[in-house]
């Protein structure tokens, strides 16, 4: 019964991912806003929204275990910038893999993907640190939470300072097709685009919320933690398929929408989410932790570095990919 809940609640989540995503493709073309707006903030909140519902319920409205509800809470906030930045990125590549070849090129704009990964490896190199910080400096480590909350507005401000040329440059947001709430009649205005966008919302918070309550159990009946769980299934059931969004967007050469889709996500779970993580809870280096945090910077390093070099391959994002599988043989060896 419980596996068959996070079943469902996983139906759900696909749902919402669906019907928040094509309201807000027409929502940055209503408002005239660059793929890179509509990709790294947008796009990258909106469908982080379940990521993030599942440690602050946790936190603040999980289960009667305290510590079971920090185990969620750690584990949900580190397990989606690890997964999205090794097995999303591996598998937006390998839907691309056929078509393009093992050497075709991905053509993202620079300026935005550089940004993003430079703000999500400064800011979680400082998560990073935080774990070091004595329980007893709590001035510390809400001063640390604070400067994170204000990198990722300094990153906001600076994508959105960046839209308006690259708009003119010919990366304005397109929508690809015709939005739900329009199939039934309605009109496509600003009213009903918002009603779409929070119609999606609400399905998101309902399959995170369902999350939680199956997560405890179902660790008890695997054998392992729900610090592991969290770490492991919780991103790939609630980040995942909404980043099936990105594997659509680069099918269709909007390679732009796709990495912003995937990078943006891991600025905001860089940033905020640690923050809250720092300031709400052990924040400990334990083992399957330290390895995952290290694994998840390695793995941005190197897309940093591709793009350094010149440009990303199809066959690039694969080590990505390989990232993740080590980590699982580490974390179960």
């Amino acid at each position: 019964m419980v596996f068959f809940q996070l079943f469902l609640m996983l139906i759900v989540i696909l749902i919402a991912a669906e019907v928040f995503t094509n309201a807000l493709e027409h929502l940055g073309e209503k408002l005239g806003i660059s793929e890179g707006v509509t990709g790294s903030i947008f796009a990258a909140v909106g469908t982080a929204l379940p990521e993030t519902m599942v440690p602050l319920l946790a936190l603040l409205a999980g289960t009667q275990n305290v510590a079971t509800n920090e185990e969620i809470g750690v584990g949900s906030i580190l397990g989606a910038p690890l997964m999205l930045a090794t097995l999303s990125i591996s598998l937006m590549a390998i839907s691309v893999w056929k078509r393009r070849g093992i050497q075709g090129q991905l053509r993202p704009e620079r300026t935005g993907l550089t940004r993003d990964l430079n703000f999500f490896i400064i800011a979680f190199s400082f998560a990073a640190l935080a774990m070091f910080v004595p329980h007893t400096l709590a001035v510390v480590r809400y001063g640390m939470g604070a400067v994170m909350v204000m990198i990722y507005f300094i990153y906001v401000m600076m994508t959105i300072n960046a839209s308006k040329a690259l708009v003119a440059d010919g990366h304005a947001t397109e929508a690809g097709g015709d939005m739900f709430l329009c199939k039934i009649g309605l009109p496509n205005n600003m009213i009903v685009i918002l009603v779409q966008l929070v119609l999606g919302v609400g399905l998101l918070i309902a399959g995170a919320k369902g999350f939680i309550n199956g997560v405890e159990a179902a660790a008890q009946i695997i054998g392992i933690s729900a610090l592991l769980l969290s770490l492991l299934i919780i991103p790939i059931a609630t980040e995942l398929p909404e980043k099936v969004n990105s594997i659509l967007w680069i099918r269709k050469g909007k390679d732009t929408l796709a990495f912003g889709n995937i990078t943006g996500a891991m600025v905001f779970q860089g940033t905020l989410l640690p923050a809250i993580g720092i300031m709400l809870t052990p924040w400990e280096p334990r083992t399957e932790v330290a390895l995952g945090v290290a694994m998840t910077l390695i793995a941005a390093s190197w897309l940093r570095y591709l793009m350094a070099k010149g440009g990303i391959k199809v066959w690039h994002l694969l080590v990505n990919g390989a990232m993740y599988v080590t980590y699982l043989v580490l974390v179960f060896k």
